[in-house]
């Protein structure tokens, strides 16, 4: 009878040992592969605090977890001591890369300015002044059709002396007249929520 419980046992023993010699192996093999945690992309690729005054903010946000460059954006305003709260929102194609205040038609309404990236080098600006409570979009404008024959993206959005200005390089193989380093300079202008565009030889001449 114990002849018998030791042969039962027996296979249970060497099961046990191979067992624990198998984990040994695991633990001392330095080459088996990891498991790698997935990489999230940020819930709010974007975001920018634009204090007008004490008490008195807007907030601008981006969002998008497709390809970078779609998605939305929100514009958060905060007037606390008025205990006032106003929220607008978009869709945007194009990655924003900054955003800012401007009051362009020195009207005494503040005007928020976002810049988007979209094919890679070129920019555009989305414009919502802030007045009487609500947000009104003013269209911002597109290059003429002449003036996209020499353009090629890498532009500049520029503030100086509180004007608005763009700056791009001229590309035009079939212009013979554009040489290497020339640049175009534009000026935006804004009155009654419409802009108006004129071109410099220089940044703000």
């Amino acid at each position: 009878m114990n002849l018998m419980k030791y042969v039962v046992k027996q296979p249970l023993i060497l099961s046990g040992l191979l067992l624990l010699a198998a984990c040994g192996e695991d633990a001392q093999n330095t080459d088996a592969p990891k498991a790698t945690a997935a990489v999230k992309k940020p819930q709010f690729v974007f975001y920018k605090d634009i204090a007008i005054r004490p008490g008195f903010n807007f907030e601008v946000i981006s969002w998008g977890k497709g390809a970078d460059s779609i998605g939305g954006y929100t514009i958060l305003m905060s007037d606390s001591l008025k205990s006032n709260y106003k929220t607008l929102s978009n869709e945007r194609k194009g990655i924003i890369t900054d955003a800012w205040n401007m009051d362009l038609d020195n009207d005494g309404d503040p005007e928020i300015y976002i810049e988007l990236l979209s094919k890679q080098k070129e920019k555009d600006l989305n414009v919502y002044e802030y007045s009487g409570g609500s947000f009104n979009k003013i269209s911002f404008p597109s290059l003429s059709d002449r003036a996209r024959k020499s353009y090629a993206g890498n532009d500049e959005f520029r503030i100086k002396n509180g004007d608005l200005f763009r700056t791009y390089p001229l590309v035009n193989p079939k212009d013979t007249s554009i040489k290497a380093g020339d640049k175009k300079y534009l000026q935006y202008r804004l009155s009654g929520n419409s802009f108006s565009v004129s071109e410099l030889e220089e940044e703000g001449q």
